[in-house]
C-alpha cells in the first residue's frame, strides 16, 4: 500500500470499543504497540515538587525569523525550522554559529501555515533522516529529507520525500508538531484548519493526533482499524511530550476561554468543538490542566523530571505544570511571563536543562533586538 495514499484508509474506516494499552518498550520486544497512557495510581507514583525554578543560562542563538521546530543531532547541535523561509538551519550550541542547511521544497507559507516541525528519525544513525509537517499548496504532510553534512552549506537538506499527504490546511490551525514515540512510531499533531467539524468525524485527519509507522502507514495497534487516527476532538494540537513510563501529554489550544493540557489515551475523544476545558459529559476526556486563552495560548511542551514544561505564545511565558502519574500535582506555575515574549517550542537539554525558541517574528509579536532566540534553561 502505498504511504501517501494512507489518508485515503480513512474513508473505510470503523470504531474500535477497545483502547490498545503499551507494553512494547525499548528492549522489550517489537515496538510497535502504543505506549500506555492508563492512568497511574497515586499510591504508585510520587508526585513532582509542587514549586520550582527557572534559571536563563545563556542565550545560544539570535536573529532567527519565524522559528518553529526544533530537532537535537545526536552530536549535541539544534535543527531549527523557519515557518515563514522553509529553511532548515543547524545551531551550533556552544558557538552560536548558524549553518542554513538548505529550503524544503514545496512549502507554501501563508497564515499559520508554513514549515512546522521536524523531527530526526529513530534510524537516524544509520538513515541520516531529518522529518518534517509542513504547508503544501493543497494540504498539510510529512516528509523526509536526507541530511548530509558534508555539502556545502544550502545544499546539505535532499529531496523531500512525502510519507503521509492529506492532513486538511487552513489560513488558522494547521497544528504542525512531529516527534517520534518511545514506540518508534512517528506521532503527530493536526488542527481543524477552521472547520470544526472536521475534530469529531474520525474519518477525518484534521484535528487529531495521529500515528504512523516511519513510512507513513496507519501504525500497528491503532485504536480504529486501518486508521492513523490515535485520539480525536482537538482543536490544534502543537505540543508533544512523553514522560519516563512512555505516556504521551499533549498541549491544545482553546477558542475564547479555556486551552488544555491533556493526558493522551488511544482511541479518547478530547471533545472540541462540543467542549473547551472540562466538560461534565463523560463521552469527553478531561484536561489535566487548563489556561484561559490570554494566559497562555501552548504551542511545544517538554517533560524532565516529572514536570511538563509548556511554551506559551500569547501568555509569554514558560508554564510549569507538576505531575503525579497522568494527573497534575498541584497549581501550574508561570516563569518568565513577558520576559521574551512569545514562546514557542522548548525541548530537553539534557542534564535538568532546557532548550527554550521565541517567536516574536511570525507576524504576531513585538520582536526587539536579537529576536527570536535560542535560550538554555536550567530548570526544576
Amino acid at each position: 500500500m502505498p504511504a501517501v495514499v494512507a489518508a485515503a484508509l480513512l474513508l473505510a474506516a470503523g470504531c474500535s470499543s477497545g483502547s490498545s494499552e503499551g507494553v512494547g518498550f525499548p528492549g522489550q520486544g517489537p515496538r510497535t504497540v502504543p505506549p500506555s497512557t492508563a492512568p497511574a495510581s497515586p499510591a504508585t507514583e510520587s508526585a513532582a515538587p509542587a514549586k520550582g525554578s527557572v534559571q536563563v543560562l545563556r542565550t545560544v542563538a539570535e536573529n532567527l525569523k519565524s522559528p518553529w521546530g526544533l530537532a537535537v543531532l545526536p552530536d549535541g547541535g539544534l535543527l531549527v525550522s523557519a515557518r515563514d523561509d522553509a529553511t532548515i538551519t543547524r545551531v551550533d550550541p556552544d558557538t552560536g554559529r548558524t549553518t542554513e542547511l538548505g529550503t524544503v521544497s514545496g512549502v507554501s507559507p501563508a497564515g499559520e501555515g508554513g514549515l512546522l516541525g521536524i523531527a530526526l528519525s529513530p534510524h537516524y544513525a544509520s538513515d541520516r533522516m531529518v522529518y518534517a509537517y509542513f504547508t503544501s499548496a493543497s494540504d498539510n504532510r510529512i516528509v523526509r529529507m536526507l541530511y548530509d553534512p558534508r555539502k556545502p552549506a544550502g545544499e546539505q537538506l535532499g529531496a523531500p520525500d512525502t510519507v503521509f499527504k492529506g492532513i486538511p490546511k487552513g489560513p488558522i490551525h494547521n497544528g504542525g508538531r512531529i516527534a517520534f514515540g518511545p514506540d518508534g512510531m512517528l506521532y503527530a499533531g493536526t488542527g481543524e484548519s477552521g472547520r470544526r467539524g472536521l475534530a469529531q468525524d474520525k474519518n477525518s485527519l484534521g484535528g487529531k493526533i495521529l500515528r504512523l509507522t516511519p513510512d507513513g502507514e496507519p501504525a500497528p495497534g491503532n485504536p480504529f482499524p486501518d486508521s492513523p487516527v490515535y485520539s480525536y476532538g482537538h482543536r490544534n494540537v502543537q505540543g508533544l511530550a512523553w514522560d519516563d513510563r512512555q505516556r504521551l501529554f499533549a498541549s491544545e489550544f482553546g477558542q475564547d476561554t479555556w486551552d488544555e493540557l491533556n493526558a493522551i489515551k488511544p482511541g479518547g475523544n478530547y471533545g472540541w468543538p462540543d467542549a473547551e476545558g472540562r466538560s461534565s459529559d463523560p463521552r469527553f476526556q478531561n484536561p489535566i490542566a487548563q489556561w484561559h486563552t490570554d494566559d497562555a495560548s501552548p504551542s511545544g511542551i517538554a517533560y524532565v523530571h516529572g514536570v511538563i514544561w509548556m511554551a506559551a505564545l500569547k501568555g509569554e511565558r514558560l508554564w510549569r505544570i507538576p505531575l503525579r502519574g497522568t494527573r497534575a500535582a498541584a497549581a501550574p506555575q508561570a516563569f518568565l511571563t513577558g520576559t521574551y515574549g512569545r514562546l514557542r517550542t522548548v525541548a530537553p537539554a539534557g542534564d535538568g536543562k532546557l532548550w527554550l525558541i521565541t517567536d516574536n517574528t511570525d507576524g504576531r509579536g513585538h520582536p526587539k533586538k536579537g529576536d527570536d532566540r535560542i535560550l538554555e534553561l536550567r530548570v526544576s
